[in-house]
């Protein structure tokens, strides 16, 4: 027969790292959820995601304010909908009623179905250092960079600005081999791919390492940041596919060498903001002007990941394999030595022309 049990003990609160407190608070803005943050200027705002926010959060948001709601926006989208810029990082203005209209802001793949929108009066005075917190925080959980906010607030899940602010740096460091496993690649049969981890629980990172490169030279090493559409589905809109394949065959070719997968989707947007880009672009909008009418800037990759990466396998220095001078500065700034760039090109179809294009606008050297 069963005694009678003691009540179990309630074993103390764990105190959750500032990193596991931003992934939180993003994955809370994805749900829709309002999230508080204070900010070095001691104020606290309680905001939500445009993009996943209901009418029914809006109201009980506005409610738990203690002020009226403002929309912030990224100076990139606020530029495209010709708002004057009285403030750094991002500006504000009172936020109309109702989620269709705030998103009919934020999101310009709308624009052509309200194109009547404005003139906009953004706010002068300095804003509360929160509220640009909680636009980084929305691009962190993959949203639109754009929230609504009051300051004061109910409950939710609560952070710092400066966690938000340090989040990318503290989730590099963070970053960690989790397993490695040789995997034999069509055109290069001893490959090992070596998976990493940060404890963000974002999406993981890989090295595929082709032969064995000695850590003691440059390192022939490619970046490549994942491309759903170009890696997966062989897209003939951008060059991705092309580019993975090529490299791994350049690779095997010159003896061994790394290729870093990145999980920095669409220049580091994600792959549901790609599309919307992609639906930009069917509009007349380069790649570029795409991610900027979004919010973004145009282009929001990480390269100190990179470093972290090679760092964990022992590299310090590279033979970068890339078209883009910026890839070897920001690699060289993240503390690799890039002892060369290696030219990486292909050539283009009817599809990828213009996308092509885009990029030697930018600086690629195609």
């Amino acid at each position: 027969m069963w005694g009678r049990m003691a009540p179990p003990r309630k074993s103390p609160s764990r105190k959750i790292s500032p990193v596991e407190a931003v992934a939180r608070a993003a994955q809370a803005l994805r749900r829709g959820a309002p999230v508080l943050i204070k900010g070095r200027d001691g104020i606290v705002i309680s905001a939500a995601a445009v993009e996943t926010a209901s009418d029914h959060a809006l109201v009980k948001l506005r409610k738990s304010g203690k002020q009226p709601a403002l929309l912030a926006l990224t100076h990139a989208r606020a530029r495209t909908l010709k708002m004057r810029l009285y403030t750094p990082d991002v500006v504000a203005l009172v936020a109309p009623p109702g989620a269709a209209a705030l998103r009919a802001i934020a999101d310009p793949t709308v624009d052509l179905n309200t194109p009547l929108k404005g003139p906009f009066e953004t706010l002068r005075g300095t804003l509360p250092d929160a509220l640009a917190a909680a636009v980084k925080l929305a691009k962190v959980a993959g949203l639109l960079p754009a929230v609504v906010a009051v300051r004061g607030g109910g409950k939710g899940t609560s952070l710092a600005a400066k966690d938000i602010a340090d989040y990318e740096e503290q989730s590099r460091r963070s970053l960690a081999i989790v397993t490695r496993a040789h995997v034999p690649l069509k055109g290069a049969e001893q490959a090992e791919l070596v998976a990493f981890r940060a404890k963000d629980a974002g999406p993981e990172h890989y090295a595929i390492v082709i032969g064995h490169p000695p850590t003691a030279k440059p390192v022939l090493t490619r970046l490549h940041s994942e491309c759903f559409t170009g890696d997966l589905l062989d897209s003939l809109r951008c060059d991705c596919g092309t580019q993975l394949r090529g490299a791994i065959d350049a690779i095997e070719k010159a003896g061994g060498g790394i290729l870093l997968y990145m999980a920095q989707e669409g220049r580091g947007i994600g792959l549901i903001n790609k599309l919307r880009a992609y639906r930009l672009q069917d509009q007349g909008f380069d790649t570029m002007e795409a991610n900027t009418r979004l919010g973004f800037e145009e282009d929001e990759r990480l390269y100190g990941v990179a470093a972290r990466m090679l760092a964990l396998l022992g590299y310090k220095s590279v033979k970068l394999l890339t078209n883009n001078p910026h890839k070897v500065s920001a690699l060289t700034d993240a503390g690799i030595r890039v002892a060369a760039r290696v030219p990486h090109k292909f050539p283009s179809n009817v599809h990828n022309h213009d996308y092509l294009k885009s990029k030697a606008r930018a600086g690629h050297l195609l």
